[in-house]
């Protein structure tokens, strides 16, 4: 990647069944879905809507982007 407009900003997008509505907390840990890495927002949020969308009918199960980037790096946007 050599220009800032294809810098690699990693997001990864994870999701499964919450233990309640109204808690960010994954009921069963084996069972949370990694969907995977993706090199930039826009990529990640394709994903996430597909499989969001996918579950819409169950109120349980939710899915997230990740901005790994920040992680990996805070001082990064």
């Amino acid at each position: 990647m050599t220009s800032e407009s294809n810098k690699q900003l990693l997001h990864l997008v994870i999701g499964g069944e919450m233990s309640g509505l109204d808690a960010i907390e994954f009921q069963d840990l084996d069972k949370v879905d990694i969907v995977g890495v993706f090199p930039n927002y826009k990529a990640a949020y394709d994903v996430w809507k597909q499989k969001a969308q996918m579950t819409v009918d169950d109120a349980q199960t939710r899915y997230f982007i990740v901005h790994l980037h920040r992680l990996l790096d805070p001082a990064q946007n």
